[in-house]
Formats: structure tokens, C-alpha cells, sequence
């Protein structure tokens, strides 16, 4: 077999190792290339075993980038695997090796430009320039397609995400869950996924049974302050504006929730209750609509009381023998299943306890033919996977040990005028999604709103899915509003209309519209022996490679469910083409080398939209 390393990201920091500037010409690029150089190796060592009449053991061919690009683009390290085998020193079964592969990549591939042996038997290789060009072609021929696969084969996947109590408005904590769920279902799909994005709406228990008390209570015009106001209650305005409308008899339309009409009774608790989770749960879709955030099913904790699932979930552990009774509680023998210690299903005083309800609607997710599930929740939930995992197999239905998979996010602290922010007048206890959106795209002058609106969301999404999720985050308003290289999302997209800039201006200069430059520059190549010749300099290739890195980072965020991988590859994408826009004239007089420079940042603008797009951020022509 053989194994291509990816880019990956560095497990502390979250960024991704790089040499910086036009040293990053020997990143990974085209993985098919990698894949047919990998073959070549495996072919060359099974010529090797042949003379010996036997069989060739298991070999893992790798292929990595060399730590120093004056090594080459790809570095093997075979020939150290089979020196044992073979009884030949790594140095000889190296020669041997690079030999074989040069012979057969003459007469084929023609991808190699040099080989050459390093050390006791490492084997560095360096690609011709037509290979390395070869990415330019391909995404100007593919599109928004490049970068996409289909190694999910369609296969069904859950994302379950964000999943908050209708008890308040949506808050970062919740945003954060937004952007990172959002991000990676897109990244899976473009995977070849076939995804199904949840909302699990906690719509049940005493925290529901809280916010109806408190509804009351503003109802009969008890404050937040007074003595009379629930102890466990919520204290945000929103209460009083729910009990405004409650009164008013109001009408609220939620995505997917029948009509409901306030009964202005203010002694119905059980209308008071159905009419607030109906009116947060209009407030949430509208906060989840700013952020360009949709779901495809939306599932209530209520129905499965309602439904019986959770008493037959109970009865179904009961009747496999993985339950037992002590101190007048039902406990799960949980530590037969890798939990560390037994857990409470039922509590002495009667109900059950959260982790219970969580099994019931996990086996719905199976039963709805998800063999696969990725929750996306906050580093509080820690506890719950192995219950909930332990309650699964107790269940015995087949369910993996490693079902659901979870990525778990920490805390956002929210900085603004340099000061911590902790609360927001509306919600009274934290600072809402929608708050953070209004922020982060104050209105300029010159702005109308819409434009305002999308400055923000893409500043919040960006900034909330920049980061590894099991790190804390500070979003700093102030650097979302910067319009400087410090600010990630304004360096990327200004990368973005820079380009635009410049195939306007070459537009203009040919007096053609800006869709046929991109059509006449793939006329050019076509027509050209040796496609992009011109591209030769070190920072030309370092574009390439950067670019041809795309295919890989979109897969290894996907494999690590890590969204920031995508974040961080696009501010390098960013910074290589800021340093090559200003060390290089694209416009000059010479027409091929203008032709293939403008596809070069054609290239370029078509990845940097393709990434933008799976973290839901948009891609501004002008800025």
C-alpha cells in the first residue's frame, strides 16, 4: 500500500507548518500526481523482490515534503523499509529504487526532474515546472468544483449542532457551535458526503418549566429585582417582550412550528409556556437566518416523552440485564461499557436524569439510517459521551462503541473597546449571537445595511470557526471591524478583490467583459507547447503549491473534523498572493506573459471563492 502525508495541522496551535514566503514551493500538490509517483515506488519494489522468488512483505509508501525545500518537492523513505528484507544496504536499495522510477517515469509520466539520494537511503525528489503548472489548468478547467471528492461516496451523515434550550436568544457560546457545525458540514459534503444538519431543540424539563414562571411573572408586572420574581428565572428583557405579546394576543410563525396565538390569560401557565417556546424559537430561526446558518431537520426533546421513546429506551435496558436498583434509583451498569463509573437513570424522587433522553435520541438517529453522527456541543458535555456511548451498546443494537462522534468547543470571551463584555442589555446575562453580528459590522457612512449585515456575519463566522474548537477563543470586535492585515477576514477578501481589480483592468484594456479574459486565457494555454511557461519564478511556484495544497487541506479537515484548518490555509493562500501582487507586474506588455500571469490569479481568486464558501463567508469583488 501506499500513504501521501498531508498538510496538516499542528496539534497545539492549530496552524499549519510553514516555511513562509516562496520557501513553501515545495508543499504537497496535485494528490493524484502523488498518487501515481507513490504507485511508481511500489511497482519499483516489487521488481526488487521478483529476482528473489518471493513475495514482496507489506510496504507503506510515503510520501512527505522534505523539511528543507533545497531537498526537492517529495521526499521517500522505502528504501529504509526494505533494506532488511532485501539484506542490501538503504543507500543501495535506494539507488535501485530511484533508478527503477526514473526509467518508468520517462517513458510516461514525465514528473520527475531530478532524483536523488540523501543520507543512509532517503530519496528526494524534485517535479519537472510542467507538473508543477498543472494545478493552474486544472482549476481554471474545474472550477468550483476544484478541490471537491467524492471518498464519502454519498454515504449518510448527521451534523447536530448548536441544539440550544428555547429559553433565550442565541448566545456566542451558540455561535460558535453555528459556525464550526455549519463549516464542517460543508466540508464534508464537499467530501461526498450526503449530510443532514439537526437542531435538537431542548424543549423540555425544568429549565422550560423556568421560563414559563418567569413569563408569568413579568405578566403580572413582577421585575427581575423583586423577591416575588423566580428564584431560577429568567431575567433578560426578552421576557418582558414575550409577555407584551403574550397579552397583545399576538400571532408567532416559527420555522416548522404550528401557528401559535398568545391566549392573554395570565393565569394559563401551560399557554404561557407552549407561546414563549413557540416566540424564542421564531427569535432563534431569525438569529440563525443573520448568520446564513440552515438546518434540514429540527427534532424536540418533548417528543420523545411524547412518543414513549424514552420509557422504551428504559425498558430496553432493563430487559438486556444492564440496569440495577439501589437507594430507591435505577442506575446503568455504564462502567461494563468503558464509562468510569455506574450512572443514575432514574433518580429516588422520580424522573430521569438528561443522559437518559440523550440515548433515546440517539437511537432515533440510527434508526433514521445515520450510521454515522457528529455532535458538535460545548466542552461542558464532556461527561455525557461515555453515558450516552455506554447506553448505546448496552442497548445492544449494533451500534459502534465510537457512535456518535463529538467535537467539543470551549468558551468565547468577547473583547470590545478593549473590555471584556459579559452582558447585553436584551438577554441580561450574556452577549447574544445577533449582538456580536451588529458589532462586528458597524455601519460606515457609505455602507447601506445589507452591506453592514454581511460584513458582520462574515466577520463572526470567520472568527468563530478560525480557531481549534477545544481552544478558548477572545474575538476581539475592535480587529473584527480593522481594515488591515490584522484582520484575517479583510486580508482574505481584500486577496479576493485585488484580483477582481486586476481582471477588470485587463478587461478594459482588451475591451472585452471580465467572463471572456478567463475563457481567452484557457484559449492561450491551449494553444501554448508548454502551458504557463512563463510562470517561473520562486514565488510564481509558491502560488502553485499553495493552491495545489487546496484538495488535501479540504480532506484532513474533514478527516480531524477541523474546521480552522480551512481558515488558516486561506490567510496563506492570502499572504502569497499579496507578496507576489507586489513584487510583480501582471498587466505587462508582453502578452504571453500577461496572459499567464492573469491565470495564475485567476487560479488563485477561484480557490480563495471555493474556501471562502465552505466557511460560509463571502467573497466581495470591491471592498
Amino acid at each position: 500500500m501506499f500513504h501521501i502525508v498531508p498538510l496538516r495541522a499542528d496539534c497545539k496551535s492549530g496552524c499549519f507548518h510553514s516555511t513562509g514566503g516562496p520557501r513553501v514551493q515545495s508543499a504537497p500538490m496535485l494528490k493524484d500526481i502523488k498518487h501515481r509517483l507513490a504507485a511508481l515506488f511500489e511497482e519499483a519494489a516489487r521488481e526488487l523482490f521478483a529476482p528473489h522468488g518471493e513475495g514482496m512483505p507489506a510496504i507503506e509508501v510515503t510520501l512527505e515534503r522534505p523539511r528543507q525545500p533545497e531537498h526537492g518537492d517529495l521526499a521517500c523513505n522505502l528504501a529504509l523499509q526494505l533494506a532488511k528484507p532485501l539484506k542490501r544496504s538503504p543507500r543501495q536499495v535506494a539507488e535501485a529504487l530511484a533508478e527503477a522510477v526514473r526509467l518508468v517515469d520517462e517513458k510516461g509520466q514525465h514528473a520527475i526532474e531530478s532524483i536523488d539520494i540523501a543520507g543512509p537511503g532517503f530519496i528526494n525528489l524534485r517535479l519537472t515546472a510542467a507538473t508543477r503548472r498543472e494545478v493552474v489548468r486544472r482549476i481554471l478547467t474545474q472550477g468550483a468544483g476544484f478541490g471537491r471528492n467524492e471518498r464519502g461516496a454519498g454515504a449518510r451523515v448527521m451534523v447536530e449542532f448548536v441544539s440550544a434550550n428555547p429559553t433565550g436568544p442565541l448566545h456566542v457560546g451558540h455561535g460558535r457551535q453555528a459556525a464550526l457545525g455549519d463549516t464542517l458540514s460543508a466540508l464534508l459534503e464537499a467530501n461526498g458526503w450526503s449530510v443532514t444538519r439537526e437542531f435538537y431543540y431542548n424543549d423540555a424539563g425544568a429549565q422550560i418549566d423556568n421560563l414559563a414562571r418567569s413569563v408569568q411573572a413579568r405578566v403580572r408586572g413582577i421585575e427581575p429585582d423583586d423577591p416575588a420574581f423566580p428564584a431560577d428565572g429568567y431575567r433578560g428583557h426578552y421576557v418582558s417582550e414575550i409577555a407584551q405579546a403574550y397579552m397583545a394576543r399576538a400571532t408567532v410563525v416559527a420555522d416548522r412550528v404550528p401557528e401559535t396565538v398568545g391566549a392573554g390569560d395570565p393565569d394559563d401557565l401551560e399557554a404561557q409556556r407552549r407561546f414563549a417556546v413557540a416566540y424564542l424559537r421564531r427569535e432563534q430561526d431569525l438569529d440563525l437566518k443573520a448568520f446564513g446558518v440552515r438546518f434540514d431537520n429540527y427534532y424536540l426533546e418533548s417528543s420523545l416523552y411524547a412518543d414513549g421513546r424514552v420509557d422504551r429506551a428504559v425498558r430496553a435496558l432493563v430487559e438486556a440485564g444492564v440496569t440495577f436498583e439501589e437507594g430507591g434509583a435505577l442506575w446503568l451498569a455504564s462502567t461494563r461499557f468503558g464509562d468510569d463509573k455506574d450512572r443514575v437513570m432514574r433518580k429516588s424522587e422520580g424522573g430521569y436524569t438528561y443522559f437518559v433522553p440523550d440515548v433515546a435520541y440517539h437511537v432515533t438517529k440510527w434508526e433514521r439510517g445515520f450510521e454515522r453522527v457528529v455532535n458538535i456541543q460545548g466542552s461542558d458535555h464532556h461527561g455525557t459521551i461515555a453515558r450516552v456511548r455506554a447506553g448505546l451498546q448496552a442497548l445492544g443494537l449494533g451500534i459502534p462503541s465510537t457512535y456518535p462522534q463529538y467535537v467539543l468547543h470551549k468558551m468565547v470571551t468577547v473583547m470590545r473597546g478593549g473590555q471584556e463584555v459579559k452582558i447585553s442589555k436584551r438577554a441580561g446575562s450574556y452577549v447574544t449571537l445577533r449582538d456580536l453580528i451588529e458589532w462586528s459590522g458597524a455601519r460606515a457612512e457609505s455602507d447601506d445595511l445589507g452591506m453592514a449585515e454581511q460584513r458582520g456575519r462574515d466577520a463572526v463566522r470567520f472568527f468563530l470557526a478560525s480557531r481549534k474548537a477545544d481552544s478558548e477563543f477572545v474575538f476581539d470586535v475592535d480587529l473584527a471591524l480593522a481594515r488591515s492585515e490584522d484582520n484575517p477576514v479583510y486580508y482574505i477578501q481584500y486577496a479576493h478583490a485585488r484580483i477582481c481589480s486586476v481582471i477588470e483592468q485587463a478587461a478594459r484594456l482588451a475591451g472585452v467583459d471580465t467572463e471572456r479574459v478567463q475563457s481567452e486565457v484557457l484559449d492561450a494555454a491551449r494553444r501554448a507547447a508548454s502551458p504557463f511557461a512563463s510562470l517561473e519564478s520562486e514565488r510564481e511556484f509558491a502560488l502553485m503549491a499553495r493552491l495545489a495544497a487546496f484538495p488535501e487541506v479540504i480532506e484532513t479537515a474533514a478527516d480531524e473534523l477541523a474546521p480552522h484548518a480551512m481558515a488558516f490555509y486561506l490567510k496563506e493562500l492570502a499572504a502569497d498572493l499579496h507578496a507576489y501582487y507586489n513584487s510583480e507586474r501582471i498587466l505587462v506588455d508582453d502578452a504571453t506573459v500577461r496572459s499567464d500571469r492573469l491565470a495564475l490569479l485567476l487560479s488563485v481568486r477561484q480557490v480563495l471563492r471555493n474556501g471562502l464558501g465552505l466557511l460560509g463567508v463571502s467573497a466581495p469583488e470591491r471592498m
